[in-house]
């Protein structure tokens, strides 16, 4: 059972949470305001109401986790999302992330390949508050090339190669960001799509993430 109440002492420990991801070096206000302003809590089974706030990642359905809040910042933070923009987002888990990406005022496209998953979303009552979020049973492999191109690209899980059809969905300029590595550490990588085959990459910090798998799970 999800909790459905956001008290005030949610929102007091909100507070506090988004001051310890500043504290990390999170520094776009506008991220730090949309994880003020979404209530956590209610993507948690109410058996995690005290700890919903805590700066950790915590399991969800399916086997799958919702991510800790200053890696969901800090993915947000090296896309460089700009209102209006459309992104593709693979592997909508609980779907706190594309809430923050609807938040800062853009169309998120998101895949999910966990059957459950997309139909638990489609009947969660909180996320149609974002009209903005379109869903979408998939193998996050393949992407939406029907909706292609995108601005900006974010992976959620942990690739173990940089994904081909992924890449050729993304506008000229535009950005992907995904944890790359196949270990149980990964490292976060941001690919800017200069030219049709130029690509400037850059690396950042480690992080751990389940694993990106392909294909479609009923």
């Amino acid at each position: 059972m999800r909790p459905i109440e956001d008290s005030y002492r949610h929102k007091g420990l909100r507070k506090k949470l988004v001051d310890i991801i500043r504290k990390k070096g999170i520094t776009e206000e506008k991220i730090l305001s949309a994880i003020n302003t979404i209530p956590r809590h209610f993507f948690l089974d109410s058996a995690f109401d005290e700890v919903a706030y805590e700066d950790k990642a915590f399991p969800i359905e399916e086997g799958q986790t919702i991510s800790q809040p200053f890696t969901v910042a800090y993915q947000t933070q090296l896309l460089d999302v700009k209102p209006f923009e459309k992104i593709l987002e693979v592997g909508t888990g609980s779907a706190y992330q594309a809430c923050v990406l609807a938040q800062l005022g853009v169309q998120v496209f998101t895949i999910e390949r966990q059957k459950k998953l997309y139909r638990y979303n489609q009947s969660f009552p909180f996320l149609k508050k974002y009209s903005t979020i379109k869903y979408f049973y998939g193998d996050g492999y393949e992407g939406l090339p029907t909706f292609a191109p995108f601005d900006k690209v974010l992976i959620t899980a942990a690739a173990p190669d940089i994904p081909k059809k992924l890449i050729q969905q993304l506008k000229i300029g535009g950005i992907m960001v995904l944890p790359l590595g196949s270990g149980d550490v990964q490292q976060m990588m941001r690919i800017t799509r200069l030219e049709m085959d130029s690509f400037k990459e850059e690396l950042f910090d480690h992080f751990s993430f389940v694993p990106m798998l392909g294909g479609k799970k009923e």
